[in-house]
C-alpha cells in the first residue's frame, strides 16, 4: 500500500519525529554537559556558606566566626585522605580525638564526599535558617551529585555520600561542647552587671545594633580550635587618664581629629568594612570571602581550597574567642564615651558603636589572623579585587558609595580593615595595633599545625 503524504499527514509525521528525537537530543546534551571540577565543588560550597550566613536572621560576628571554623575544617577532613602527603588534624585540635578513616577498598568520588560533608554541616550549624535556605543547600548537593554521577537522586548508601556525612556529623557532635553551640539563641546578655570603673565600657547611645546589651560576653571562655590559642594573655593596654597630653587622652584625641578630616576614600573604607551582620556575611565572613577570591584567581586544586578555607575559618574563629576574652577582661570604653565627656560634647563617630567593649579591635584581630594564614600558604603579594558589596545601595545618610577595594598584599588588606574602624571613629590606634599583632600570632599558631607529612 502506498501512503498518501498529504499535508495533514506530514504535519503529524513531523510532530511524531520531534516527540522522539527531542528527548534523545536533550539526554545527549545532559550526558555531554561539563561536570563540576573538583575545585568548583569546593568553591561552590564556600560561596553558598557565605550566602547562608548573610541570609540567616539573628546571626552575629561571633557565631559566624565559629561556623566558618567548622565549615572549613569539615571541608578539609572530608578530603584530606585523598592525598597521602596531607595530615588529618585529628589529635592536633582541642579535643578532636577521632574521625573515621576511609575504607581502603572503596573508590571514593572525593568531590562528592566534600559536597555531602558541607551540606550536612551547613544544615546543622544553621538549623535556624529559613526553609528556602535549606532548599538551597539540598539543591546544591543534588546538582553536584547529579553532575558527578549522572544519577537523579542521592542514595544514602553511596559510600562517598555516607563518608562525607559521617565526617560532618562527628565534627558537629564535637562542636556541641565548645561553648558556642546554638549561641544565636542567647546573643545579648540582659543580666550582665557592668563593672562601674573609670574608662569602663558603657552601652552606646549611637548604636549599630538594636540591642544595647553586650553581645556574647562569655564568648572568650569558648574552646579554641588550636590548643596554642588557649589561654593567651591580654595585650598591654594604656592606663586610663583624662589629663590632656597623657598617652590615654592622646589615643582619643587622634580619633577626634581624624573624624574631622576624613577624606572620601577613608569614608568609603569605613563603610566597606562595616560588615553589619544584619546586611552582610559579617567580618569573619568577609575574610572567608577573600580566601575564595584568591582560590578562584589561582585556580587552586580542591585540596588546596580545602586547606586554605580550613586555616582561614579556624583562624577567624580563634581570633574572635581570644578577642572577646580580652574585650571583657579589659572592658574598655569607646570614643563615643570619652570624647563627648573630655574633648567635645557635640562629637559623634562617623560609624555607630557595636554593642561590646572596644579593646582590642575584633576587625583587626580577625583580619590579621586571616592574612597570616593566607600569606603563609600563598605568599603576601597578590592583586585582589574585593567585590563583596558590589551593587549595594549607597549610604545616603553618610553620602558614601560602596566602591570595590583593590589590594596588592594581604598585609595591606589587614591594615586597611583595622584602619577602617579608626576612620569610623569607634576604635583608637592602640585597639587596632594590638589587634593586628595578636591576630597575626593566632594565625601563626594555625599555620604551625602539622598540615603536611
Amino acid at each position: 500500500m502506498l501512503y498518501d503524504f498529504t499535508p495533514r499527514f506530514l504535519t503529524y509525521y513531523r510532530h511524531t519525529v520531534l516527540l522522539i528525537v527531542l528527548p534523545i537530543a536533550l539526554l545527549t546534551q545532559a550526558c555531554d554537559r561539563p561536570r563540576y571540577t573538583d575545585s568548583e565543588v569546593a568553591l561552590a560550597w564556600a560561596k553558598l556558606s557565605l550566602d547562608i550566613t548573610k541570609d540567616t536572621p539573628a546571626n552575629s560576628p561571633t557565631y559566624a566566626s565559629r561556623c566558618f571554623g567548622y565549615l572549613g575544617l569539615t571541608m578539609y577532613e572530608s578530603v584530606v585522605h585523598s592525598d597521602s602527603s596531607r595530615n588529618s588534624l585529628v589529635g592536633q585540635l582541642s579535643g578532636l580525638t577521632y574521625l573515621p578513616l576511609p575504607d581502603a577498598t572503596v573508590d571514593y568520588d572525593w568531590p562528592v564526599v566534600l559536597s555531602a560533608g558541607q551540606a550536612e554541616i551547613l544544615r546543622k550549624l544553621y538549623q535556624q535558617t529559613a526553609p528556602d535556605n535549606m532548599l538551597r543547600i539540598d539543591s546544591l548537593e543534588e546538582r553536584v551529585y547529579r553532575a558527578r554521577s549522572g544519577a537523579r537522586t542521592i542514595p544514602s548508601t553511596d559510600p562517598s555520600v555516607a563518608y562525607g556525612r559521617q565526617i560532618a556529623r562527628l565534627i558537629y557532635e564535637w562542636s556541641k561542647s565548645d561553648g558556642g553551640h546554638r549561641a544565636y539563641l542567647r546573643n545579648f546578655d540582659k543580666e550582665l552587671q557592668l563593672p562601674d570603673r573609670p574608662g569602663g565600657w558603657q552601652p552606646p547611645l549611637y548604636a549599630q545594633s538594636f540591642s544595647h546589651h553586650p553581645l556574647h560576653p562569655d564568648w572568650g571562655t569558648n574552646r579554641p580550635f588550636v590548643p596554642a590559642n588557649y589561654g593567651l594573655p591580654a595585650p598591654d593596654f594604656i592606663p586610663y587618664d583624662t589629663v590632656p597630653g597623657s598617652p590615654y587622652y592622646e589615643e582619643f584625641l587622634a580619633v577626634y581629629e581624624k573624624e574631622r578630616s576624613l577624606t572620601q576614600a577613608e569614608k568609603e573604607a569605613a563603610l566597606w568594612w562595616g560588615d553589619d551582620p544584619d546586611d552582610t556575611f559579617t567580618p569573619p565572613g568577609h575574610s572567608y570571602y577573600i580566601a575564595t577570591v584568591l582560590l578562584q584567581q589561582e585556580e587552586a586544586a580542591m585540596l588546596d581550597c580545602a586547606e586554605t578555607l580550613a586555616r582561614t575559618g579556624m583562624a577567624v574563629a580563634d581570633a574572635f574567642i581570644n578577642c572577646w576574652k580580652w574585650k571583657f577582661e579589659v572592658f574598655s570604653e569607646r570614643p563615643n564615651t570619652f570624647i563627648p565627656t573630655y574633648i567635645d560634647p557635640d562629637w559623634e563617630s562617623f560609624w555607630p558603636d557595636p554593642p561590646f567593649p572596644a579593646f582590642p579591635s575584633g576587625h583587626a584581630v580577625q583580619a590579621a589572623a586571616a592574612a597570616e594564614v593566607l600569606l603563609d600558604l600563598h605568599g603576601d603579594e597578590h592583586v585582589l579585587a574585593d567585590e563583596a558589596h558590589l551593587g549595594r545601595e549607597p549610604d545616603k545618610l553618610r553620602k558614601v558609595d560602596f566602591r570595590i577595594r583593590t589590594y596588592t598584599r594581604f598585609s595591606e588588606l589587614a591594615q586597611e580593615v583595622a584602619d577602617s574602624r579608626f576612620y569610623g571613629g569607634i576604635h583608637t590606634p592602640q585597639d587596632n595595633q594590638r589587634g593586628l599583632e595578636e591576630g597575626a600570632r593566632i594565625g601563626q599558631h594555625v599555620n604551625a599545625l602539622r598540615w603536611r607529612n
